[in-house]
């Protein structure tokens, strides 16, 4: 293809067919995605006025999908990953819309809450898994680096325009309207994937769903690479997921701020994160992936020290925007690992576990800085500060220096 004739570049990677309404259907459904998790947390509290809620909250629209990851992995590489993606969107769409409309009208519960959010969670690894190993199937081995910048910039995009938004319009319109607009924004991401075709690849897939599954599983279980990177990361976003409560109740109700300064804050780590996405997007990173991983961990760590010794909101925005420049980095070299030790025929079952282990620790994390910051927020940045740097160890640990790749299957 005249694509893969052209130089490593960025304007390689938009070359490619489809990958134009591939990125824009992903970045609406990111921001959606960002917006959402911000919106949550903001209308819990200012509805039941728990932190403790808010935190099971989050806890529960993310675990559910996480549990049944091999089952989501092995749908992938039975039916592709398109259609699954807009059933993804659609879930997305009706329970935010039910959601809205149980609060409108004075019938929503705090039961009801967990247990609509929770059955969403089901289905969000559709699209965060099916989008992401889409690309190593379209895109030529010589412009991972590339296409994994812009993936972890579509990301950056959604921390830059989601969290700002989710807490603009939570403070002037209302939580359950805030809800209605991001509903509206998973149907714009549906529409935009609708008639994307999959990509030909080749797949272990047998046709038996629980048999599959539980060989994805295996597989990857038995991949010392993707094991070691699902506890590393899981670890890490332990210490984040605490943050992601700590953080919004200091704002609010230490510092007394409103929720778009909440949503502010999150857009200062997606600026500095897309500089240093975009930048390590340029870098040929082969071989230095664990070393990038491990250094970003404890660079985590250390900077969330500072918020621990000065919470105010000068100090937290310098905290956040040092994380985001550490984590464009961080996330092109998880991207391409992961791409580089992973057999083509595995893409989906071994991702879906891999990238549910990663984010494991974060529901748990919420759940647990709902729990700590109701003793007292300084505890909980310190317990989140630990357990950070127990996460750069492990993955030094855990993450082989050296096993077997397949760069030259894309």
């Amino acid at each position: 293809m005249k694509s893969q004739e052209l130089p490593p570049s960025y304007r390689a990677v938009l070359a490619i067919p489809s990958m134009g309404r591939i990125l824009l259907g992903m970045v609406v459904s990111r921001v959606a995605a960002s917006m959402l998790g911000v919106a949550l947390v903001l209308f819990t509290l200012g509805r039941f006025h728990s932190p403790e809620l808010a935190g099971l909250v989050t806890f529960v629209s993310v675990t559910p999908g996480l549990l049944i990851a091999p089952i989501v992995g092995a749908l992938l590489d039975r039916h592709g990953r398109a259609r699954l993606i807009i059933i993804d969107q659609a879930m997305a769409f009706g329970s935010l819309v039910l959601v809205a409309i149980l609060s409108l009208t004075n019938q929503l519960t705090p039961a009801l809450l967990l247990l609509i959010t929770g059955l969403t969670g089901l289905t969000h690894p559709l699209s965060n898994v099916g989008l992401r190993t889409l690309f190593p199937l379209m895109v030529p081995r010589r412009l991972w680096e590339r296409v994994n910048a812009i993936d972890s910039n579509g990301y950056v995009v959604a921390t830059l325009i989601g969290p700002p938004a989710a807490g603009v319009l939570v403070q002037t319109l209302g939580g359950p309207e805030a809800l209605l607009i991001i509903a509206s924004l998973y149907a714009a991401a549906a529409v935009v994937i609708i008639g994307v075709k999959d990509p030909p690849g080749s797949t272990s897939s047998d046709g038996r769903l629980l048999v599959n599954a539980w060989q994805g599983l295996r597989y990857t279980l038995q991949n010392r690479t993707l094991l070691g990177l699902g506890v590393g990361l899981a670890v890490l976003n332990l210490g984040g997921g605490i943050l992601s409560i700590v953080l919004p109740v200091l704002l609010l109700d230490n510092l007394h701020l409103g929720g778009a300064v909440v949503g502010g804050v999150w857009a200062v780590m997606g600026v500095t994160g897309g500089i240093g996405a975009l930048a390590a997007g340029r870098w040929r990173i082969a071989g230095l992936e664990r070393t990038i991983l491990t250094l970003g961990m404890a660079g985590y760590a250390f900077t969330a020290v500072f918020v621990l010794v000065s919470p105010t909101l000068a100090v937290i925005i310098l905290t956040v925007a040092l994380q985001g420049v550490i984590n464009g980095p961080m996330d092109v070299a998880l991207f391409t690992l992961r791409q580089r030790r992973t057999d083509p025929a595995w893409l989906g079952r071994a991702f879906a576990v891999s990238m549910s282990l990663n984010f494991l620790g974060y529901p748990i994390g919420a759940a647990l800085g709902g729990q700590l910051v109701a003793i007292s927020a300084g505890f909980a940045i310190a317990v989140s500060i630990v357990i950070t740097a127990f996460s750069a160890l492990l993955t030094w640990l855990l993450v082989p220096r050296h096993a077997p790749t397949f760069d030259s299957a894309a």
